[in-house]
């Protein structure tokens, strides 16, 4: 798929997806100022000034304007920067800049940003290697760009790039953690953390209900979370599991810290 049919794709799913979705990450354990972990090995601080790329509805982008100068959050679907807006003014923050544009390239000068980052966004990429480069330009010298993208084994990827292109038409590919981590060498980056676990089990039918997949698929799709619960074979890489009579899942997260 060329880059601009990913954009059109990415801007149709997410323009659906926008308010769900928003209402989905504020009630999920890692939203708002849970993204501890992530933090904890960035260290933000009140010097820096950020970039979040595809920002979505900007959870991350707002709590890290919590402990930062100023942060900059930009996205392709105008819909989920309104959602960023919206919880923005609801919180009262005014260190955030909003941007609705392309990240390929990214409109902003070089050496711009102390601290890039891009958070469960790489999988709706066209050509992820591309905005990791970008992302190294617009960051400083001595600045950190982290990447947090879903990142599945090689052994279950195939399958779980299946499944979620199923559930969520603007799904490109995701990368294994050692395809994640070889950006970063194409890039000529100096990688200083590393680090791939689980999410916390999430409700799948509160993730459906914040997706659009094609008309007729919705049936496909969760049949074949239940069929991977039912079997314990975790052939999507997903550790669908039965608890209390609803199917949780969990996703394979990898997150990669470079220098520039």
């Amino acid at each position: 798929m060329t880059h601009e049919a990913q954009n059109e794709a990415v801007r149709a799913q997410f323009t659906q997806q926008a308010e769900p979705y928003a209402k989905l990450t504020a009630a999920l354990p890692q939203s708002g100022r849970g993204h501890s972990a992530l933090f904890g090995v960035l260290r933000p601080s009140p010097a820096d000034t950020v970039l979040d790329v595809a920002c979505g509805t900007g959870s991350l982008t707002l709590a890290l304007a919590r402990v930062t100068r100023q942060v900059t959050g930009i996205d392709l679907t105008e819909a989920m920067i309104d959602q960023g807006r919206a919880a923005q003014a609801k919180e009262g923050i005014t260190n955030v800049d909003w941007q609705v544009g392309d990240v390929l390239p990214l409109p902003f000068p070089d050496e711009t940003f102390s601290l890039v980052v891009s958070k469960a966004a790489f999988h709706h990429l066209a050509d992820p290697a591309a905005v990791l480069v970008e992302m190294a330009r617009v960051c400083s010298r001595g600045g950190r760009i982290a990447l947090n993208d879903v990142g599945p084994d090689p052994e279950t990827a195939d399958a779980f790039n299946r499944v979620e292109k199923l559930r969520d038409p603007s799904h490109a590919r995701a990368l294994t953690p050692a395809q994640l981590r070889s950006l970063g060498q194409q890039a000529g980056l100096v990688e200083t953390a590393f680090s791939s676990q689980l999410t916390p089990q999430l409700p799948l039918e509160a993730i459906l209900a914040a997706s659009f997949p094609n008309p007729g698929d919705m049936d496909a799709v969760r049949a074949q979370y239940h069929a991977d619960a039912q079997s314990g074979a975790n052939t999507l890489g997903l550790k669908a599991a039965l608890v209390g009579g609803q199917i949780m899942i969990q996703y394979p997260m990898t997150l990669v810290v470079w220098q520039r």
